[in-house]
């Protein structure tokens, strides 16, 4: 269930941030716990167009966004009280450059059995960076074009893979993409 309550209205010994990309081995915030975790109603999908992090205005990227729909597998990570405000700024600076993404809070079942409520970042269907319905063979394009003040898209992918399979799921069509743009490159 999606929520948008501001964060002062959470508990504050239960403010936890949801990971379903790079936030997995790159959250850039202190946290004091992290566990697997699952939202209902929300999947991840390569569905945002990268112009700064994973690539330019000129050559886009392609990188993750929480989409409508299915369910999505991640990292959640339990951010202390007194680190709350600093992580909140952090993550607003870090994914909210171009506003790609709206902040919400979902119920979240930790593997542990626990529900908390997290707060991540939800891809907006209105911004001109959003690229649902991208057929598998443009979603590999414009990973294997995109570099940004971040790196390759290429990495990225990457790095989402090692992720989620470590945690026990295989995401067939992210696999099949990563293979297609490592094919392209090859041919470059």
């Amino acid at each position: 269930m999606m929520n948008t309550a501001h964060p002062l209205d959470i508990g504050p010994d239960d403010f936890w941030v949801f990971a379903y990309g790079s936030l997995m081995w790159n959250p850039g915030f202190d946290y004091e716990e992290v566990k697997p975790g699952i939202i209902e109603d929300f999947h991840r999908s390569l569905c945002v167009r990268s112009t700064i992090y994973r690539g330019t205005p000129e050559n886009p990227g392609l990188v993750l966004g929480m989409d409508q729909g299915g369910s999505c597998c991640g990292r959640v990570f339990r951010v202390a009280p007194q680190n709350v405000n600093d992580t909140i700024a952090y993550l607003d600076e870090r994914e909210q450059v171009t506003k790609v993404y709206c902040p919400h809070f979902f119920d979240t079942l930790l593997n542990d059995g626990r529900t908390v409520k997290s707060y991540t970042f939800v891809v907006r269907h209105d911004h001109d960076q959003y690229a649902g319905q991208l057929s598998i063979e443009e979603q590999a394009r414009l990973v294997a074009q995109g570099i940004g003040k971040a790196g390759p898209a290429m990495e990225y992918l990457k790095n989402t893979i090692e992720h989620i399979d470590e945690l026990g799921i295989h995401d067939q069509q992210l696999h099949e993409v990563y293979e297609l743009a490592q094919s392209l490159m090859v041919k470059a």
